[in-house]
């Protein structure tokens, strides 16, 4: 009626590691959680004198190292001097070396964000006149690379190990008290701990390479661990191994009570301990992460963390219960099969879960994006939109459960007679003709003698089976009589004379007790597979795990993720610090650079709004545009296409074809736009805000 376990859990562990892969393969970058808001010299300009210092403000605050801001002059030599330096809450500066020659200089910078998360960067400012330089004004974050997907793999599994021990845990205590005598339970809470355990060395390993070079090299530098030891990351991950020590021994003595008999009184004391014991701990453990990450920073963080708390404890006790009761429904012998009261409760205390994961979930995303416009416009609120489409999937998949269990019939039911004989008869098919050709060889006699031997056996075990249809299973102590007490073949064997007497009396023990075997795995299997019922809440609590693991997935994809307010404010602080003070085209500071302004509108559906070409130097050579879009409110707005032309009408040269590269929501940018001569060029712009909403608009500005 149902297959086997093992194709289910080889489909689950595939789309464990499709997901995976796909969701670290295709993920952003630039994850950071801090933005480079303003500097001073501005991006791209051109100062009269090289300035004494170079300073960089971000939206949060940042850690600097000694080599966190770098200026290098146009052959890439350093110029800066001294460790940078904190002048306020969010800015930082870096002295310079005096008298710098006229030139293009490039800043770069490395910090790491006070979620834990490193950023870095680049841009060029100039002295007198830009120039040639031999450096690329970009920089690789260290996460981009190999280390970067080392590193989300130990959070991924950091977090499904969190999940699989909290959750499977709460399921044995809250749930199924005798679970933990399961011995598949036991592995999967145990795995669970192996693995957090794990993860969690292996980022603090990992940490001081993540955070400055990205080398594979660097993991076990010493230095680079000392000094992740003293960051509010490291402290946390070390906290988080002691919590793990504290988490072995409940572990050790929620899964040890079950070997020793204990009255009421003394089990209900003992529950109520590990209940108070695996509460405190468990809540620790979420708040190592909480007090390192998203919630630390931002508004409200007083509140915020406690909050996160709550929201990953209600995240394990769903997602890693729901783990322990597939493995329950799937591995637990008939014996001990879950039952319909502890799936109830189970579904009680999901339902308490969810509530809790949506009141805590409102006020995380209110705080993580701060407006409705931050759901669509940046990647953040869609990797949100994608998680809660996956929660009420998972509560309408979890509502069939319910279904099912409401149906579901107690284990146990009895076994016929004549089920009993035709279980034992394959038994001994598949075990009787070894049996008897040891039993042969050890005698000395023929064939007649194996096979009334045989006989007697099967005769014996049919009759014992019998004797047994009211339970379901053979118990310890019924396996462990000795073969003389079971059955009349034991009888007749000792009357058939003390030459064949020891290797006989063995032989046939050895074969009845495989006899005994088989039947009782038999009877196990029919009893697990007959209720249709128990069939359908496999089937239903499968699939809910499945969309777990692309909901955790999705979870660990957003802690690396940008969120929606800090990329929001990063953007409207860098168009106030480039916005023209002039509709027109002006030239920006006196540097060259021009810009211009053009309203469009397509003529459809939210097809308004207003594009803004930034060139600079706005000179003959190499120059870089930079184009925002917005809406007519002021929003970035993000267009399906934007294409740029430039014609020099007077020379007869152009169009000049313009494609620039998306940046961030309605920012666009182009390096290395070609001028070929001075002259009043013409700048059109063509917009298209839908698949048949398009339109072109133009302005001139004398360029060189």
């Amino acid at each position: 009626m149902t297959q086997t376990i093992a194709p289910r859990v080889r489909i689950l562990v595939l789309l464990f590691l499709a997901v995976t892969g796909a969701l670290l393969a295709g993920a952003a970058p630039a994850s950071a959680h801090a933005a480079l808001t303003g500097s001073d010299p501005r991006q791209g300009t051109v100062v009269d004198k090289a300035p004494a210092q170079v300073s960089l403000t971000f939206s949060e605050p940042v850690a600097v190292s000694d080599d966190a801001l770098r200026v290098l002059d146009p052959k890439g030599e350093r110029v800066d001097k001294g460790d940078p330096a904190g002048t306020s809450g969010t800015t930082y500066t870096v002295q310079l070396l005096g008298g710098l020659p006229d030139g293009t200089y490039t800043v770069t910078y490395q910090v790491v964000s006070a979620d834990s998360h490193p950023v870095a960067g680049a841009f060029t400012f100039s002295v007198g006149a830009p120039s040639e330089t031999s450096v690329e004004a970009s920089a690789q974050s260290p996460d981009d690379g190999l280390i970067g997907s080392l590193y989300g793999t130990g959070r991924y599994l950091s977090y499904a190990g969190f999940a699989v021990m909290v959750g499977g845990a709460a399921f044995v205590l809250a749930c199924w008290r005798p679970g933990s005598g399961v011995r598949a339970v036991q592995r999967l809470v145990v795995s669970g701990w192996l693995t957090l355990t794990a993860s969690t060395l292996a980022l603090l390993l990992l940490r001081g390479s993540y955070t400055s070079s990205g080398k594979i090299g660097d993991v076990f530098d010493l230095t680079l661990l000392s000094e992740v030891l003293q960051t509010k990351t490291g402290a946390a991950l070390v906290s988080r191994l002691l919590l793990l020590a504290a988490a072995a021994l409940f572990i050790a003595v929620l899964f040890g009570s079950a070997q020793y008999q204990r009255n009421d009184e003394e089990k209900r004391d003992l529950s109520f301990g590990l209940a108070i014991g695996g509460t405190v701990v468990a809540a620790g453990l979420a708040a190592s992460w909480a007090m390192s990450e998203h919630a630390s920073q931002g508004i409200q963080p007083g509140l915020a963390m406690p909050v996160d708390v709550v929201h990953l404890l209600a995240v394990a006790a769903w997602l890693g219960g729901l783990t322990a009761l597939l493995v329950a429904l799937y591995r637990a012998p008939a014996d001990t099969a879950v039952d319909t009261a502890a799936v109830q409760r189970f579904s009680r205390l999901a339902f308490g879960s969810v509530v809790a994961l949506v009141v805590t979930g409102i006020y995380q995303s209110w705080r993580q994006l701060g407006s409705w416009s931050a759901f669509t416009d940046t990647r953040y609120g869609q990797l949100l939109l994608v998680k809660i489409g996956l929660v009420v999937a998972m509560v309408g998949i979890a509502y069939a459960s319910r279904r099912w269990t409401a149906r579901l019939a107690e284990p146990g039911a009895p076994v016929t007679l004549r089920e009993e004989q035709k279980e034992t008869a394959a038994a001994m098919s598949a075990t009787g003709g070894g049996a008897g050709q040891e039993s042969a060889g050890a005698t000395g006699t023929g064939k007649a003698g194996a096979g009334t031997e045989t006989a007697a056996a099967a005769s014996a075990s049919v009759s014992a089976a019998s004797a047994d249809t009211d339970t379901d299973t053979d118990t310890d102590t019924e396996r462990e009589k000795p073969a003389a007490v079971t059955g009349p073949a034991e009888v007749r064997s000792e009357e058939s004379g003390a030459g064949a007497k020891a290797g006989g009396d063995s032989a046939r023990a050895a074969q009845l007790a495989r006899q005994r075997a088989a039947v009782a795995t038999a009877r196990q299997k029919r009893l697990r597979d007959a209720d249709p019922n128990r069939f359908g809440l496999r089937r239903s609590v499968l699939a809910e795990a499945g969309t777990a693991v692309v909901l955790l997935a999705i979870t660990t994809v957003l802690t690396q993720t940008e969120p929606g307010r800090t990329e929001q404010e990063a953007e409207r602080a860098a168009s106030s610090s480039s916005a023209p003070s002039s509709p027109s085209a002006s030239s920006a500071q006196g540097t060259g650079a021009v810009t211009l302004n053009m309203p469009f509108d397509t003529g459809g559906k939210d097809g308004k709004g207003v594009v803004t070409i930034d060139l600079d130097p706005a000179r003959v050579g190499g120059n870089d545009m930079h184009v925002y879009v917005e809406r007519t409110d002021g929003k970035a707005f993000d267009v399906p296409e934007l294409k740029v032309a430039l014609t020099l009408s007077t020379k007869d040269i152009g169009p000049l074809p313009v494609v620039p590269d998306r940046l961030a929501t309605g920012h666009l940018s182009a390096s290395g736009v070609q001028i070929p001569m001075a002259g009043d060029w013409t700048v059109e712009v063509t917009v298209r805000t839908s698949d048949i909403d398009q339109v072109t608009v133009s302005k001139n500005a004398q360029i060189g």
